[in-house]
Order: structure tokens, then C-alpha cells, then sequence
């Protein structure tokens, strides 16, 4: 049985704070264990370079990264786990996508869209400041997922629609010269934890309220008393609703714990008590990582070397593959002569295909194309992807005979027969 194929892409700026690990670092080190998945993690260090001007920071980043997600429990020995630059065929890939990638698809990425609206909006020249890297981010996006074929991507929300382009791209790819790209499916990670932060606010570098992951006890310490409180006095009982010191007790704590502290806020515990109790329930989980995390940045050539490995493994999959894909695309040894003439694509009848995708409003559409690339049928939005790839799987399983059933969802629809046609063809086709 083969197993199921989980990419995960780390990016490599800033410091790493309580937030980031309990949202991200923790409960994905935990998923990396589970025996069904082979999992792929990845330092995303080619892209810091679309943000990041300054060659140090990306370096030291690039360190403090490694190390936290080693020393939280990230087994090299049971994923594969690598730095993005140390795989030369990505960026080769991304060439190949990039030329059966339409210039009209990347136009509609948010990020470069954010950005042409604030020039348009500050009067400036749209493209203002606008690198062809920002612009092309979702390419390379594309080339890190497609190299490894995932078959999965967890992502929060806002990287939604660069996993729907990936899609799109290997869409593009296969129709043109064979099926050789895995379509990936977006897991979107609706529960990630949020923490407060030292103001009460969402724990962000932008709001500067954090609290880094493996500052030293002390600096800990000092940052936890002066979490921001209400003014209510010893012995007063407190209110568990809204307090910044006990969600982020609860974030680490056991059930049993967190039942404690909630019972001490009702009997009035002071706040140092409190801030102390945090103290202490966040340190015996942090300090024994803290100790392999500072033993990691004095000796940053066991990371390098740890990455070096990984990319070994990494490379044992990209270059056989990369190595196909230039087959397929042409790039061949001159004495070995086409098997045809014809291209790739004529061999292939054009079918009608489904698109679903997500719209500047948050919510999910499909529609449905028919062999030239012409609407048939579009859909009105839906809240989730799931339920909108529900509707879209119905229809094309069960062809014109879900149209009625499906009535309330489907916003329009072009020439009734050419639309039967269309769905009866898809529902007669093995997928």
C-alpha cells in the first residue's frame, strides 16, 4: 500500500514564539509520527528571499528555524526533511511550470493583487515596487508541491487559493504532455490554536506582544509577570473569560491542571500567584526542548549536516522525477529520436472539465468548461471547499440526472443540452 504523501513548507523568518508553537510546531511534529503518511518538511528559504533583503538574517532565520523544529521532536530519521535551496531540480521545475502557466492566473494571486490595489489606491504606477519573484511566489509554490507529488497540504486559509493554483498549473502540465503530476488536496487547518499575547491580543510579531519559544527562564519569567492584568485584588474572584494568562495556561496544561487554576480564579488567587503558576507550567515543557535547542545553535554543523541528509533523500525522489519531465517536455538526448511526431495533447480526446476555486469574497465556486474551455454551468458560493467539491463530485458522477437536486446551488447555466451532454460524457468516463 502506498502511503499517503504530506508536504509541509516552513518559512524561515523571524523568531519562533509561543504562538507559532503551539498553532504550528507541536501539533505538526505530532501529525509526523501517525504511520500512514510520508511526510515531507521543508525550509522555505528561496521564498524568504522575495521578502528579505539582508543575506544574514536569512542565514540566521534559516538556523533558528532548523533547530526549534529539531529540537520540538522532528525526527529527520522518519521524514524527510530539508532545506528548499538544496534542491536544485525545484527551481528547474519551476521553469517547466512556469511555461504552461498563464499570465492571466497569476494576475489574480492576493498577494500581488494587495499589492497593485495599495499602488492604485497611493496613485502610483500598479506595479510599483512589485518583484517578478512576489509575482511568480505561486509558481515556485506550485514546483515545491508538485516535485514530491503530495497528495495533501495542510494550510491555514490565506494559502488556499496558491494550492488551487498548483492544481490548475498541473492541470495544465498533464493535459499538455501526460499524466505525470498527483493533484494535491488543500487540509485546511481550521483548529490551529491561537494564543494571546503579552497586551491580550493575538500573539503576533506585527502587534511586537510575543513571547519567544525558548527565551532563557529568566527572560521567561520576566515576560510572564508582566503579562497585562485587570485590577482586581487578592482574595476578589476573577473571571476566566477573556484572560490572557489563563488561555495560554490552558494551551499547555492538562484538563485536571486547567480545572485547578479555573477553580483558584474563582476563589480570588492573586495575580502574581497566577502568572507564577504559568510560569512554572511552561517551563517544565519548554526547558528540556530549550536544552537541545542552545546545544543545536552552538554547533550549527549537526543542523547542516542533518540537512544535507534530508535533502539526500529529498533529491532521491527529484532528480529520477526531474529526469521524466524533461523527457517528457522535449528536453532529450539528441540521438534519441520522438516516438511521434504528434503532440502529446492530440493523443488525448478533449474532454469538459469542473474547476473549483475561491473568489476575493472568501467563499468557493465551480464551474463547469466544456472541451474548448467555454462556460457551461456555474455555481454560486459556498462557506467551505468541501461542500462546494461535494456538489461539483455529484454531478460529475452522476451527470444531468443531479441538475435538479443541485438547482439551489448552481447560480447559471449555458444551453441546457449542451450542458447534459457535457455531464453525461464526464459520468460515462472512468476516472
Amino acid at each position: 500500500m502506498s502511503l499517503r504523501r504530506v508536504l509541509t513548507g516552513i518559512t524561515t523568518s523571524g523568531t519562533p514564539h509561543l504562538g507559532n508553537y503551539v498553532g504550528a510546531i507541536r501539533p505538526t511534529v505530532r501529525a509526523s509520527r501517525q504511520p500512514d503518511t510520508r511526510n515531507f518538511y521543508f525550509l522555505a528559504d528561496y521564498h524568504a528571499l522575495i521578502k528579505v533583503g539582508e543575506p544574514a538574517r536569512v542565514q540566521r532565520s534559516t538556523l533558528e528555524i532548523a533547530a526549534t523544529w529539531l529540537a520540538c521532536g522532528l525526527d529527520p530519521d522518519k521524514v524527510t526533511f530539508y532545506r528548499q535551496s538544496d534542491i536544485p531540480e525545484i527551481p528547474e521545475l519551476t521553469w517547466l511550470l512556469t511555461c504552461v502557466t498563464g499570465k492571466g492566473l497569476l494576475n489574480r494571486a492576493h498577494a500581488y493583487k494587495a499589492s497593485v490595489d495599495k499602488n492604485n489606491a497611493a496613485g502610483e504606477d500598479p506595479d510599483a515596487g512589485v518583484t517578478a519573484g512576489l509575482f511568480m511566489y505561486p509558481v515556485l509554490m506550485a514546483a515545491d508541491i508538485l516535485m514530491f507529488n503530495a497528495h495533501q497540504v495542510p494550510v491555514g486559509r490565506d494559502q488556499i487559493q496558491h494550492i488551487e493554483m498548483a492544481r490548475d498549473i498541473a492541470s495544465s502540465f498533464n493535459h499538455l504532455y501526460g499524466e505525470h503530476f498527483t493533484l494535491p488536496e488543500v487540509v485546511i487547518e481550521d483548529h490551529v490554536a491561537t494564543l494571546p499575547g503579552l497586551d491580550g491580543r493575538k500573539m503576533s510579531k506585527s502587534y511586537d506582544n510575543t513571547i519567544p519559544l525558548f527565551a532563557t527562564k529568566e527572560q521567561l519569567r520576566k515576560l510572564i509577570m508582566g503579562i497585562v492584568t485587570d485590577s482586581r485584588a487578592p482574595g476578589e474572584p476573577k473571571t476566566t473569560e477573556g484572560s490572557a494568562l489563563f488561555q495560554l495556561f490552558q494551551a499547555f496544561a492538562s484538563a485536571d491542571e486547567t480545572a485547578e487554576l479555573a477553580k483558584a480564579y474563582a476563589e480570588g488567587i492573586a495575580w502574581g500567584d497566577a502568572k507564577q503558576l504559568l510560569f512554572e507550567r511552561l517551563d517544565r515543557e519548554i526547558a528540556p526542548m530549550r536544552v537541545v535547542y542552545e546545544e543545536m545553535m552552538r554547533d550549527p554543523s549537526h543542523i547542516e549536516k542533518t540537512l544535507k541528509a534530508g535533502a539526500e533523500k529529498a533529491r532521491s525522489v527529484a532528480t529520477p522525477f526531474t529526469a521524466q519531465l524533461r523527457h517528457a517536455v522535449g528536453l532529450r538526448p539528441l540521438f534519441s529520436a520522438p516516438a511521434s511526431a504528434q503532440p502529446v495533447k492530440a493523443a488525448k480526446a478533449a474532454m469538459p472539465s469542473f474547476k473549483q476555486y475561491r473568489e476575493s469574497d472568501g467563499q468557493f465556486y465551480f464551474k463547469l468548461l466544456d472541451a474548448k474551455g467555454q462556460l457551461l454551468l456555474q455555481s454560486t458560493g459556498f462557506a467551505s471547499p468541501r461542500d462546494a467539491a461535494q456538489s461539483m463530485t455529484r454531478l460529475q458522477k452522476e451527470g444531468p440526472a443531479a441538475l435538479q437536486a443541485l438547482a439551489s446551488v448552481l447560480a447559471s447555466q449555458a444551453d441546457t443540452a449542451a450542458v447534459n451532454a457535457a455531464l453525461a460524457q464526464l459520468a460515462q468516463t472512468p476516472e
